[in-house]
């Protein structure tokens, strides 16, 4: 029999405040609903299922020098997720592959001088049809990213190149999307306009073919001449309404909570269908989505799973802060978007 659990109320070694209940399992800074737990890994579960019947997707992993590489990609092919091929300069790759435990032989490797020959070669790799995806290794982002957006490699398509984060909270009853938080830093209208397209056709891949709910994130819900945010918010939803923006029902500007609280919304006195009921939040800019995203993740407990959409291949862009299941569900994305685009429902 347990012993009686002790309670107070001052803040807690592990983070949270509260009271403290040692049978109690903590996510993130705050104790846990089991019923919202499970809710939430039941998402993550429905869609790592998704990819249960799909071949392994041969990946190009770009300059994957440090053992810390190996951790996700050991759980994402043990998965059934991915077939690695290391890009980068053998020896290091060697090295590293030693110091995770693993063979030198583990995985096909393709050797390059470094960094940037690595980046380039994985994007030839992926225009050629050699590989279906692109992971970031030990390099920067925006040294891969300009190799995959570089118009000699052929990867680039009609729509600029943007990312999503994928979001699974204990806080939302279902999952949702945050763009742009990594790649494009102070996007203008027509940029938006991609960034929003993008995110729907992920959206559509996962959930299809019903219509994701967007909401333009501002500080305001009203339009103010004076912040651009709440014009290109206007803007959109018109561009939505001419048929410029497809398969998606816009609404802006919102401020966040209202986007995410049918209270909030009704407290203000907002009609709309997006309000409280967002399955896309579409931010001003990378600072603000940014900050969203890892608030969420840290203080939250959120998993969030990031990709890169535009390209003609998926980019999975990892970070070594990433949970395990937060990098499964980064590959579990590429998965499902390469085999959407092979069966032709992306461009």
């Amino acid at each position: 029999m347990q012993p009686a659990a002790t309670f107070s109320t001052r803040r807690r070694a592990d983070g949270c405040r509260g009271p403290f209940d040692p049978y109690r399992p903590c996510r993130g800074t705050r104790c846990a609903d089991p019923e919202k737990e499970a809710r939430m890994t039941d998402q993550y579960q429905a869609l790592m299922d998704r990819c249960a019947g799909l071949p392994p997707l041969r990946t190009a992993v770009v300059h994957p020098v440090q053992p810390t590489v190996f951790e996700a990609l050991t759980d994402a092919v043990r998965a059934g997720l991915i077939e690695p091929v290391l890009i980068g300069p053998a020896a290091r790759i060697a090295a590293a592959l030693a110091e995770a435990g693993q063979p030198p032989d583990a995985h096909e490797i393709v050797d390059t001088e470094h960094s940037h020959a690595a980046a380039a070669r994985a994007a030839q790799m992926a225009a050629a049809g050699q590989v279906g995806a692109i992971m970031k290794g030990s390099l920067h982002s925006d040294e891969l990213m300009g190799a995959v957006i570089h118009p000699q490699c052929g990867l680039r398509t009609e729509r600029r190149i943007s990312h999503a984060f994928l979001m699974l909270t204990e806080d939302y009853p279902r999952p949702f999307i945050i763009t742009d938080a990594a790649v494009n830093i102070a996007p203008d209208l027509s940029m938006k306009a991609d960034i929003v397209q993008n995110a729907v056709g992920l959206w559509r891949v996962l959930w299809g073919p019903a219509r994701p709910n967007v909401a333009i994130l501002a500080a305001v819900e009203t339009v103010n001449p004076k912040m651009q945010a709440t014009l290109d918010a206007a803007a959109l939803c018109k561009m939505a309404d001419r048929g410029q923006i497809t398969d998606a029902v816009l609404d802006g500007p919102l401020a966040f909570d209202n986007a995410i609280s049918a209270a909030a919304a009704r407290e203000k006195g907002i009609l709309s269908p997006v309000a409280g009921q967002a399955d896309i939040l579409l931010v001003p800019d990378i600072e603000s989505g940014n900050i969203l995203a890892k608030q969420m993740i840290f203080l939250g407990g959120a998993d969030a799973a990031g990709i890169v959409l535009g390209a003609r291949v998926p980019v999975i862009l990892t970070s070594r802060a990433d949970s395990v299941r937060a990098r499964l569900l980064s590959c579990a994305l590429a998965v499902l978007m390469a085999d959407a685009r092979a069966r032709g429902l992306v461009k």
